[in-house]
């Protein structure tokens, strides 16, 4: 079974990610902030991980940074899913390591297939 780290501090976008992934089939982890995230990345070694920006301290593009720049962890994909949908974040998300950027709210079937895309590669 896959398993996905989602990082977001709004417990309303986490349950919505929640409930689509684990409808189809996905085991979920999950952190309320970025420096949480990161810790749960390096124990946990998710498949994937959905990355909100918007955070209080570690903010998610620091998170995605350490993440994608970590020995233990920097083959993790991350996925940026925010709200945040000016072209300077998503190519400031791609500097630091995110390997797609999502605004919110997703589609279902987009973040399936986002995630479908990030596995195979």
């Amino acid at each position: 079974m896959t398993r996905v780290l989602i990082v977001d501090d709004s417990a309303t976008e986490s349950y919505k990610l929640k409930a689509i992934l684990e409808k189809n089939g996905f085991e979920v982890i999950e952190a309320d902030n970025g420096a949480d995230g990161v810790t749960l990345a390096r124990q946990e070694l998710p498949e994937v991980v959905l990355m909100d920006v918007v955070m209080p301290g570690l903010n998610g593009f620091q998170a995605t940074r350490q993440i994608s720049k970590g020995k233990d962890t920097a083959h993790i994909p991350v996925i940026i899913v925010t709200t945040k949908d000016q072209e300077t974040d998503r190519v400031w998300g791609r500097r630091q390591g995110a390997s797609e950027y999502l605004t919110k709210p997703v589609e279902e079937k987009i973040l399936l297939s986002t995630i479908q895309s990030v596995l195979s590669n």
